[in-house]
């Protein structure tokens, strides 16, 4: 294995699997368009989560979503890399799609935490992954150059990301579990 500078991780799939049943969230997002008598523009989360703001239904949708995720994160089971960060010699972040507060409830869940120099989340910066700038914002809280990191990650999203940082990228387990 190349030596890296620092180690960034993606959490649910990675370090943990939070405890969401994401069909639940998107319904309870549609609920946040209804009552606001705005028609969604699909019924797949992530499209809703992208037009909210359009249509002033940001900070809603976000909250609504975030709720979800930091229940899930009490309960989260822990998974096999957690264990490997724990083991690192260089500085090691969180770059994740879910909100950062369960980010961090995750992470202190399964005493990781202490081991974690950043956390992005969905909500740290303007953009989410695929967009490079979350990556690259973990990357540079841990002061390490992208040349010089790791993103682990379970999606191809993640590898996505890490591609368009010009960071480094390892699957976990067998590949990519979704997008």
């Amino acid at each position: 294995m190349t030596a890296y500078d620092a180690v960034v991780y993606d959490l649910d799939g990675t370090l943990a699997d939070l405890d969401v049943d994401w069909d639940a969230v998107a319904a309870d997002v549609l609920e946040v368009y209804e009552a606001a008598d705005i028609e969604p523009p699909s019924r797949e989360l992530w499209e809703l989560l992208d037009a909210a703001s359009d249509v002033g239904l940001g900070p809603e949708v976000e909250s609504t979503i975030a709720a979800h995720e930091r229940t899930g994160a009490e309960t989260a089971p822990r998974l096999a890399h957690a264990d490997e960060l724990l083991e690192r010699a260089v500085p090691v972040g969180v770059c994740s799609l879910n909100c950062e507060a369960a980010c961090r409830i995750a992470l202190e869940e399964h005493d990781l935490a202490e081991a974690v120099d950043a956390v992005v989340g969905r909500d740290t910066v303007a953009t989410r992954k695929p967009n490079p700038e979350p990556l690259l914002e973990a990357v540079g809280e841990l002061g390490a150059e992208p040349g010089q990191a790791l993103f682990v990650g379970d999606s191809d999203r993640d590898r996505l990301t890490a591609e368009r940082a010009g960071v480094a990228f390892e699957f976990v387990g067998d590949g990519p579990s979704g997008v």
